[in-house]
């Protein structure tokens, strides 16, 4: 779903994205040709070829699937729930692990931490999940050390990239990096996955002194990114017709330096307009403070958690006087991108790291009053990406194109819903938008769902798990009836 995806998700059922877009919609009468059918084999690979087995996720899949009563939904929940173990752990050993995003063969930070994120629950007591964990943690931390900068990589970290949107790009391409999209996102979900995995089991192996070095990394790649003195060393640029795809004289718009950190591209990997995401500074204080608890529990090192709590300090100091704006409306709102000036953008992207995606990620209270405007706003004509078909609505972005719908907001949406309806609502759109693929693809389009992108993405297929183990937990009611 993001800048990477440029080269695989025009390949759609062999339709490129120009036929995509230019396609005529087909409606059905009464029955949508996507609707639901009688016999649906699983979609999984046979054991033999799974590239990953966890004991604990396969009764896992047994003892949730039980539980939901629509068959359609079933079916795809176990597809899609161990979709990531079952296609993308390329190799696993004690210290290294390296994970792909599905279609294509590299590594992102941001996917690979939250493609392993919906076995949180499990690892501390299944050991095959518990290596995959500790190495997924390691590589991340040595991909770090390659370059803070970048937010893919090859899994051999002597290799030149072979993307072919990264090939000629001017920016400094290091040994083992795919592609160097400076994104504030990528480095906090690094953080995330390590504190996360911490707060799971208490299992003080992944975090050695080449984890605590890679942390500092974080820490100082944040804070050279405020912009304090200087313009910072990354630069950036690419050749390509869309202007999502590089950055204004290398290093963007101009900004006021206030203590935010500047992103260079969004979780999308579309470019920025105004460089403040406002979004993605939110998660970097909220990581920099679950970095700093598991700095001094795991390892006892006081001077990176105070570096860390500092630092998310002074963002967080930062976002309240600059992240809001204010709607036509009057009503108040975080924005989605600001310069410092006073200048403001408000939209959504179709990411977990969004302006949607804040309570499920932990980085704003599900009732917060200002976070519910914000959602509100984004899922409305208010947002000029949030998009409404004959097969249903939901939020898009530049990086695919118009008319598209992510069914990965619709996920995220969701989670964070306080209304069982609105959850029902949701899971019935992903059910009857996969073409009948039995998994969730990057987009579809709004009048016609058998018309999408990327057949293989991993992690929104893991988004749909999570998502259904987690309704499960919590809300089971929302999976006892037929949707």
């Amino acid at each position: 779903m993001d800048g990477r995806h440029g080269a695989g998700a025009g390949a759609t059922l062999g339709i490129d994205r120009r036929t995509l877009l230019a396609a005529p919609a087909a409606l059905a009468a009464a029955r949508p040709a996507w609707a639901a059918t009688s016999a649906r084999p699983s979609k999984r690979p046979p054991p033999s070829a799974r590239r990953f087995h966890s004991a604990a996720v396969e009764r896992e899949i047994v003892r949730v699937k039980r539980l939901i009563a629509d068959p359609k939904l079933a079916w795809m929940f176990e597809n899609c729930y161990p979709n990531t173990l079952d296609t993308t752990v390329l190799s696993v050993t004690d210290d290294d692990a390296f994970v792909i995003t599905g279609d294509i063969p590299c590594l992102w930070l941001r996917d690979s931490s939250a493609q392993l994120r919906p076995y949180l629950h499990l690892a501390a007591g299944d050991p095959a999940l518990t290596r995959l964990f500790r190495g997924l943690i390691a590589r991340q931390a040595r991909c770090v050390l390659i370059d803070p900068y970048a937010n893919a990589f090859l899994q051999d970290p002597n290799a030149r990239t072979d993307l072919d949107s990264s090939q000629h790009d001017q920016t400094e391409m290091k040994p083992g990096v795919a592609e160097r999209k400076w994104e504030v996102d990528s480095l906090c979900y690094v953080l995330r996955l390590a504190s996360s995995y911490w707060r799971a089991t208490k299992d003080r192996a992944p975090f050695t002194a080449e984890w605590a070095q890679s942390a500092r990394a974080i820490v100082r790649t944040f804070r050279e990114q405020q912009r304090r003195d200087d313009l910072g060393p990354y630069r950036f640029q690419r050749s390509s017709v869309q202007p999502t795809e590089t950055q204004l004289w290398s290093v963007g718009n101009p900004t006021r330096k206030v203590g935010l950190i500047h992103s260079s591209f969004r979780p999308s990997d579309d470019a920025t307009i105004l460089p403040f995401l406002i979004p993605a500074n939110i998660f970097a204080a909220r990581t920099l403070r679950e970095l700093a608890a598991v700095a001094a529990e795991a390892r006892g090192d006081t001077a990176l958690a105070g570096d860390a709590a500092a630092l998310a300090t002074e963002i967080e100091a930062a976002l309240a006087a600059h992240g809001r704006m204010r709607l036509a409306d009057g009503s108040e709102v975080w924005a989605f991108e600001v310069d410092g000036f006073g200048n403001a953008l408000f939209m959504d992207d179709c990411c977990e790291l969004s302006l949607s995606g804040l309570a499920f990620l932990g980085c704003a209270a599900p009732d917060d009053p200002l976070w519910r405007r914000t959602e509100a706003a984004a899922w409305s004509e208010r947002n000029p990406w949030f998009v409404r078909g004959r097969a249903g609505e939901g939020l898009g972005g530049p990086h695919a194109g118009f008319d598209l719908i992510w069914p990965m907001a619709t996920l995220v949406r969701a989670a964070s819903a306080d209304d069982e309806a609105l959850v029902r609502a949701c899971l019935r759109s992903i059910r009857d938008t996969d073409a009948d693929t039995g998994f969730v693809h990057e987009t579809f389009h709004k009048d016609d769902p058998t018309r999408f992108t990327r057949p293989w993405f991993a992690w929104a297929n893991g988004l749909l798990g999570e998502l259904i183990v987690t309704l499960a937990r919590d809300r089971p009611g929302a999976l006892r009836q037929r949707l």
